[in-house]
């Protein structure tokens, strides 16, 4: 399982511009259409909350593919 790390800019990120930010989706519409169609989970539930606020610690899985949120650089 091959696990990327994304840091934050703020608080946190919508689930649907991360899936675009961190390359898993081509555009917002996909990614909000995997969301919709549930294939995405969200620490290990399914997800189908597009704009779902995600925050660091948390992770994002999409077809084996894991991202790990975390903290801004100081």
């Amino acid at each position: 399982m091959a696990m990327t790390e994304l840091p934050l800019r703020g608080d946190f990120i919508p689930l649907d511009a991360l899936l675009k930010a961190a390359g898993l989706a081509h555009s917002g519409g996909a990614a909000k259409a995997m969301v919709a169609d549930g294939f995405v989970k969200v620490d290990g539930q399914v997800e189908r909350r597009k704009t779902c606020k995600i925050r660091a610690g948390q992770t994002v899985e999409v077809a084996g593919e894991h991202v790990r949120v975390v903290a801004p650089s100081a």
